[in-house]
């Protein structure tokens, strides 16, 4: 190693390091707000310190950006960091997706208090709490999707006064930023250690999400426990798969281990055999978080108990962090192994697609369907990503960021119907003739299915098309013909949605669509528009995907 390089290696960089450190520099400045800050403050400045520093941290992305088009890819704090192009395009990513679920969490006018209804506390006094609809004053005051009290047995008394009295949950602000900081750094990790490292910051916070429900508590808190107690196996058993890495190679560096699977030293059988080991337990740990099958049971019960802008960060930011991750371990690291992992992953991309999708039919609630074509789309991902060539991981960056735009917006787009009693309506009987009463809403959760569902003209069918003739052109022919058929399948459960809305007679109690505010409707209008204009004019996400394709090694 030159003198140069050494330098490069151990400097801190803290220009390409800037848009995450603005996010977690934001995160901690929430923390102290949210202990210091007067409690009729905190939601204006916890929102807009969260918009704001994602709005920094992206500008901050797009100078970073011009540099690395500059210069070329670079490592920071020790070769822990890796910037390149892979990491940018996901980066950027997440932050847009992320600043519309922010900008959801914000939203204040889709729920509501309910009118005063007498109950006894803990301590025995007699107050009036939330109960039945009628007193259109107290329908009148703000609510948003989370507890307001996260520390409370669900449904209680000291619940309910909470609410009564307008309380806020503002700390699921820098949660959140933490959580995005931390995806930001999952798709850019040099090493194991700060790869588990980011794998547990980004996770312990959607832990706590998931539970924080103003509707459904019981149902929120049982996801919040079943993703914490999944993710907790997961974690330990990536971390058990780093070890055994650092015993075939003697290090943590995906480079180093990369070389040297590469370049021959695994000489003893043992140290061969450890290495397959390692890219095992690493691959079963990512895959937890990317929700495949068997590893992905948690996702249908999670992203329907959690409040819906937790569901809608986790179906996209996540997944686009998660997916960096896993393309840097296989390509960067274990590429030499492919033989050996291959085929795996090949059962575990067909089982993905095939039980994912045949699940998704049998739904009735259109929530827990998006789920399960959430699952789904992780097997047409995985077709891109286990596709050892530049144009397997360009197809598989422009599918996770096309997939992330449509998933935002359809998950946003369901908190904004609501029954008689407020709550958010997603049985799929309830959507009917939805469509003909609001052409609007119809309109916008059509097009978000028909991209699912890859039909042309939508981004969905861009990205589905680029990962199957990357994975032809890879003689994958097996992969591409079981995601054909089971996208003809899935077509299925994403038209009868349609067919509901615009051609079937709503029922008696059908539900209104409640008229959001900026901080709903316009990230919801942008998921849209990108959505199309991807399936129109898709050329300069797939020649950016294409260019940012190049791992530093």
């Amino acid at each position: 190693m030159t003198l140069a390089s050494a330098l490069d290696a151990h400097s801190i960089d803290y220009f390409r390091l800037s848009p995450m450190l603005i996010v977690f520099g934001a995160g901690v400045i929430a923390v102290l707000v949210e202990a210091f800050a007067p409690k009729q403050r905190r939601y204006r400045a916890q929102l807009w310190l969260a918009g704001g520093a994602l709005v920094a941290a992206f500008v901050a992305l797009m100078f970073v950006t011009a540099s690395f088009m500059a210069d070329g890819a670079s490592v920071a704090m020790s070769g822990a960091v890796v910037i390149d192009g892979p990491a940018l395009l996901l980066q950027g990513a997440v932050l847009v997706v992320s600043l519309g679920s922010i900008a959801v969490m914000g939203e204040r006018r889709l729920d509501r208090v309910w009118a005063p209804l007498e109950v006894r506390t803990a301590a025995g006094e007699r107050i009036a709490v939330g109960g039945s609809s009628g007193d259109a004053a107290d329908a009148d005051l703000p609510a948003d999707a989370f507890t307001p009290s996260g520390a409370t047995v669900p449904g209680s008394p000291d619940e309910l006064v909470a609410g009564r009295a307008g309380a806020i949950t503002t700390e699921v602000y820098p949660l959140a930023l933490l959580a995005v900081g931390g995806m930001m750094l999952f798709g850019a990790c040099g090493d194991l250690l700060t790869m588990f490292i980011a794998l547990e910051v980004l996770s312990l916070p959607l832990y706590l999400l998931c539970g924080l429900a103003r509707r459904r508590r019981l149902l929120s808190q049982e996801a919040s426990l079943k993703y914490f107690l999944l993710g907790a196996f997961s974690s330990a058993i990536f971390l058990f798969g780093a070890s055994f890495a650092y015993g075939a190679t003697g290090s943590l560096s995906l480079s180093a281990i990369g070389d040297a699977v590469a370049g021959g030293e695994l000489e003893p059988a043992a140290d061969r055999t450890l290495a397959v080991l390692a890219v095992t337990l690493l691959a079963v740990g990512l895959l937890f978080k990317v929700g495949a099958v068997p590893f992905g049971s948690w996702v249908p019960d999670v992203y329907q108990g959690a409040p819906t802008p937790v569901t809608a960060l986790m179906a996209s930011a996540t997944k686009v962090a998660a997916f960096g991750a896993l393309l840097r371990v296989l390509h960067v690291s274990f590429g030499a192994l492919e033989p050996q992992w291959r085929p795996a992953l090949w059962a575990v991309a067909i089982l993905t697609m095939v039980v994912a999708t045949l699940m998704a039919v049998t739904q009735g609630d259109l929530k827990r369907m998006l789920a399960y074509s959430s699952v789904s789309h992780v097997g047409f991902a995985l077709v891109g990503a286990i596709t050892m060539s530049k144009d397997g991981v360009a197809a598989t960056l422009f599918y996770v960021c096309a997939y992330a735009l449509s998933a935002f917006g359809a998950f946003a787009l369901l908190s904004v119907v609501r029954d008689g009693a407020g709550r958010e309506s997603t049985e799929i009987a309830a959507w009917a003739g939805l469509g003909r009463r609001r052409p609007l809403v119809g309109a916008m959760m059509s097009l978000f299915l028909l991209s699912f569902a890859g039909i042309p003209l939508t981004s969905g069918f861009i990205a589905k098309f680029a990962v199957f003739s990357a994975a032809g052109d890879d003689g994958a022919w097996p992969l591409v013909i079981v995601g054909v058929l089971c996208s003809a399948v899935a077509a299925y459960f994403y038209i009868r949605v349609i067919v509901a809305m615009f051609f079937s007679d709503p029922p008696q109690d059908a539900p209104e669509v409640v008229t959001p505010s900026l901080l709903t409707s316009v990230p919801i209008a942008l998921s849209a528009a990108l959505t199309l204009v991807l399936g129109l004019f898709p050329q300069w996400l797939l020649d950016l995907a294409t260019s940012a394709a190049f791992y530093r090694g």
